[in-house]
This record gives C-alpha cells, structure tokens and sequence, in this order.
C-alpha cells in the first residue's frame, strides 16, 4: 500500500517546526501502510491536546472527544465492529491525567485496541504546565520553584493490571518505533505504546538529545513473557528502556467476553432490531394513566 493514502500535505498542521508529534505521524503512516490497514476499515480516536490531533492528519475515520475521554469510543466502537482497526491516540496529560480513570479500566476490560501515548512531559497546548510525567525537579510558568510530585508510571501501572500488551518508544528512532507499532496493532487485545518525544516550545530539559542519552533498548534475550522482569524494567529511569516489556497473548478481549457475540458473531450495526421487543421495553416505561 502506498503511504500517499495517508497523505494530507494541503492541510495547514498545527504546530511548532521541530515538534516530536512529526515523527510519529510520519511512523504512524509508514506502520499502517506497510500492515495494508485500508483507510475505510481504520478508526482514530483521540481526546483533546497536540497529539490528538493527529487523526485529523490521516485520512481515516476519525472520532475526536472530550479531554480524557478517548478510550470509552474507543472501546464502544471495537465491540460494535470487531473487524475495525481501532486506535486511541491522545498525550500524556490527556490519557495519564483528564483520562486516568479510563485508562485503568480499559486495561481491565482489555478491547482489541491500540493505545498509542505521546509522552512529552509537559502540556503543550495549553503552554506548558507540568504533566503527570514531569521529572521531578522540572520547573514550569505554573510549577516555579520545580515538579515535586512523584511522575506517573504508565508502564508500571499497565504490568501492574495486566495490560496483554506493554511498550515503550522514542519518536527519535523511526525504525524501532515503526515495529513496535506494527506488534502493538498486529496484537489482540489492549495495547500501550507510550512514545517518548519532545516538546520544543516548552519543555526545554526533555529533548532529542536528552531522550537519547537517558534511554536504551531491551536486548534480545529479553522475555516479554515474564511480568516480574517486565515490570521491574518498567520502573527503571535515566536510563529508560525502550522496546515491548509485556505481552500476555493469554486474555480473552472485552469483544469475546460481552454477551452480544457469544451467540451471534454478526457485528451490532449488521444485526436487524427485533422491533416487538422494542415495543415491548418501551411499554415498560410509559406512565399508566
């Protein structure tokens, strides 16, 4: 598949020149070209923030919601057509803060989706206030005297729950982080991939170069397989791992669970409504007079 499907070169992208969220569009387009997703057969999802912009970059369908709400669609819209390709895509103040709540109970229910986070530290779009991921010791027009708070671990939580797919990349290294996409959507069930990238306007400590000095990858005698390891490595820092820490291929997927498919394989929006038991429900509310 061509990535000029992909292409939207007369759209005016809103942000700043040097800015990670270009990497990872381009990678994003290069994963999906090669995994022969069709545009029509793709669903972005993504809350409020720079990197949720992204969908809007991609010719796809695209369901743009509330700040922190992009994993509730997410989940709605795989469980009423399986065969969509869904990702949720949103940064880290989007995903880890305004949809924390969400973010630990997707794990749970574990849809077939891909979480891609773009972690870069701070809050770009509304002029860079510390995220849940600041470092400690990183100081903002709102966070003078330096972050003091303890940074969320995504990784950390998502082992911690479970989660069937765990990883980390760098929007600096186009390759790896290509692949690990491509294993992320090829998986079956929740995926997070949490990408490491800079913000250049307004987090001046956590750049290219410094995401590059503090991080190294999982060699190959890594074992995805193995939670313990997986999450001690998730709690490493300065240097940061990067690759696919965990991998559970032994969850059942929220779609397998729910009580609509057990019987029927045929997805909601195929299905005719059984218009005497709708007759019948509304009866059940109307008021007797």
């Amino acid at each position: 598949m061509d990535t000029e499907i992909f292409n939207m070169a007369d759209i005016d992208i809103a942000w700043c020149p040097g800015c990670g969220n270009f990497p990872i569009l381009k990678i994003l387009k290069q994963a999906l070209a090669e995994l022969t997703i069709e545009p029509t057969n793709l669903v972005m999802v993504s809350g409020i923030g720079q990197a949720a912009k992204i969908p809007h970059y991609l010719k796809a369908n695209v369901f743009n919601g509330l700040h922190g709400r992009a994993l509730p669609p997410a989940t709605a819209i795989k469980a009423t057509n399986p065969a969509l390709t869904v990702i949720a895509e949103s940064g880290d103040g989007d995903m880890y803060a305004e949809g924390g709540n969400h973010f630990l109970h997707t794990i749970r229910r574990n849809p077939d989706i891909t979480n891609i986070v773009h972690n870069n530290m701070v809050y770009g779009l509304t002029k860079g206030q510390a995220s849940p991921t600041s470092q400690i010791g990183f100081k903002t027009p709102l966070q003078v005297a330096g972050v003091f708070l303890e940074p969320f671990n995504p990784l950390a939580v998502a082992i911690a729950l479970d989660a069937s797919f765990v990883a980390r990349a760098f929007s600096g290294d186009a390759e790896q982080t290509r692949e690990i996409i491509k294993q992320a959507i090829k998986h079956k069930g929740y995926a997070l991939v949490d990408i490491f990238q800079p913000c250049v306007s307004f987090n001046k400590l956590n750049t290219f170069e410094w995401f590059k000095k503090n991080s190294y990858y999982l060699d190959d005698s890594y074992d995805p397989s193995n939670r313990n390891e997986a999450f001690k490595k998730a709690t490493e820092n300065e240097p940061f791992p990067l690759g696919i820490f965990y991998i559970n291929t032994d969850k059942r997927t929220f779609e397998e669970n729910i009580s609509i498919y057990k019987e029927n394989q045929k997805p909601l929006y195929e299905r005719e409504p059984d218009i005497e038991k709708l007759k019948s429900l509304i009866e059940t509310f109307t008021i007797a007079k």
